[in-house]
This record gives C-alpha cells, structure tokens and sequence, in this order.
C-alpha cells in the first residue's frame, strides 16, 4: 500500500512540475522570438515581396557557327526583348533594386533584370543597338583586365574582343546600361583558383588580401574610366568560397549574384539583394519557352 501510494504521489509531483516548466518556457519562447525580429532580420511582408527573374547572358554574334550554351544569335536576343515588351515586363537596373530597399522608389509591376557577364565586345555591336531600339536595360560586367587590354590595341573582332572603355563609357552614358564587377582577373574556370574560390592551400589571410585587391582594381578601373562606381558584384562562374561573400560585403557592395537558376524574391529588406540566382539563356529555346519558367 505505501509502494502504491508513493508512485502514485510521485507521479502527481512530476506531472505538476512539467506543468510548470511549460508554463515557464513558453512566455520565453515567445518574448525570443520577438527579440529577434526586432533585433536580427525584419518579418517578410509579403505585400513588399516582389519577383525578380535575372537572365544572363555571355555571347551574342549574328550568326553563330559553333553551338555553344554561351553564345546566342541576334536574332534570338532581339525575340527576348520583343517578348519582354509584349507580356509586361519592365527592364530595370541594380540601382533601382538598391532603392527599393531604401524605399527610395517602387518597382514595377513585373520587373525584369538582364546581365552580361566578361564584357564581350559583341555586347557591344549587336545587343547594344538593339536595347536602344526596344528602350531595354541591361547590366554589363566586364572583366576589367580584358577592357584595359582591349583599349590599348585595335582589335574589333566580334568572335573574341573585348569592349573597350570608350565603348564602355558610351552605353553607360546612354542611361541604358549600368556597369558593374566581375573582377580585374580572376576569370578563371582551371586550377590552382576557380573564379573567386579559395586556392588550396591558400591562408584565409591571404585569400582574402588577393580578392579584395583584385575586385578594388577593377573598381578603381571603372569608376575612373567610366565615373561610376559598381555597386554589385557578379561572380565568375557563381564560384566562391565561404568567405567571399564577407569580403565582398567588406567592400562595400549592396549586391551580389551567382548563377543559381531561380527567381529572387526581393524585399524592402537590403539583404534580399545578396547571392541572387540568375538563369542562364540558352541557344535554339524559343522565347516563349523559356520564359514560361518565370511565370509559373
């Protein structure tokens, strides 16, 4: 009878305490998550959460002879930017994303971000021309070592050169393209360093004594060619380490892409606007194909 009595007794204490730890916890619970929305990362509102698709582009010739998922013809551009204007898009810069997280301006409806990636001097001849026909705009990153290479020497082969800063400077001034980083040098896809990855071997030290000062001369280049200073910077391959971005932040960019097939959600936060995903556009897809994947 006294064992009976004393498991049920001690049954009855234990359930009371668990009571009261619950009790405990959960007003804890509570006042913690709120001390880290008011402290860490702002609540998503869904009302100020807009899509962006980023498309990328490399290459584009007039008619290209070799098949390659870089390069597309100007036909193929041209039916993006027709498609574009018929189904609402509105082409926009980094700019306006950075004003939208500082609640500067609003965006469109259905914005649309367009990226050229290394600063291909076919850029320049054949999608230029055409985003000034169709009132688009794009975002152009070059590989500044290939721009000072390409200002020195008369060389406008549109199958391998590079735009010049004169070029350059010209469709920056146009209001249609915003230039921005993709490196001074270190657009590589071989060992011993992929794009912007760590090398092995290499001290985090000293990898990040390399990248900063890669990524500062091609912004030193720009802003002193072009009299703008990039505020987003776009990996090379999307390869980086794990500290890359930290350095980049360090640097003062307010955005950065990698080449992660998907659309971004972009809020009033500035954060929203760190390693956005960017599709890559291939040849021989019909537009209206490829654009589908936005709109589902």
């Amino acid at each position: 009878m006294t064992v009976k009595c004393f498991f049920k007794n001690n049954f009855k204490n234990k359930f009371i305490a668990t009571i009261f730890v619950l009790l405990l916890i959960f007003p804890c619970i509570y006042i913690f998550s709120h001390y880290q929305n008011a402290e860490g990362e702002e609540p998503q509102n869904t009302e100020n959460v807009i899509n962006l698709p980023v498309l990328m582009y490399h290459l584009i010739l007039k008619n290209p002879k070799n098949k390659n998922k870089f390069i597309i013809s100007q036909k193929t551009f041209e039916e993006d930017l027709e498609y574009i204007k018929n189904n609402g898009y509105t082409t926009i810069l980094v700019q306006d994303l950075i004003n939208y997280t500082e609640g500067k301006s609003e965006l469109p409806e259905k914005p649309i971000l367009l990226t050229f990636d290394d600063g291909a001097y076919n850029n320049y001849l054949y999608a230029f021309p055409l985003a000034k026909k169709y009132g688009a705009k794009f975002v152009f990153s070059p590989i500044a070592a290939e721009a000072e290479k390409y200002s020195g020497i008369k060389d406008e082969n549109p199958n391998y050169s590079h735009a010049n800063w004169d070029e350059i400077r010209e469709m920056s001034d146009s209001g249609l393209v915003e230039i921005q980083n993709h490196t001074y040098n270190m657009h590589c896809s071989k060992n011993p360093r992929i794009g912007c990855t760590k090398k092995f071997g290499e001290s985090e030290e000293t990898y990040k004594r390399n990248l900063s000062e890669d990524i500062s001369k091609s912004q030193e280049l720009i802003e002193k060619n072009i009299g703008k200073k990039p505020t987003a910077f776009f990996y090379p391959f999307g390869a980086c380490s794990k500290c890359s971005e930290k350095i980049i932040r360090s640097l003062g960019f307010r955005a950065t892409f990698l080449c992660e097939s998907r659309v971004n959600k972009i809020s009033k936060n500035p954060e929203s606007l760190f390693r956005l995903g960017r599709f890559l556009r291939p040849p021989d897809v019909p537009a209206e194909k490829f654009f589908s994947q936005f709109e589902k």
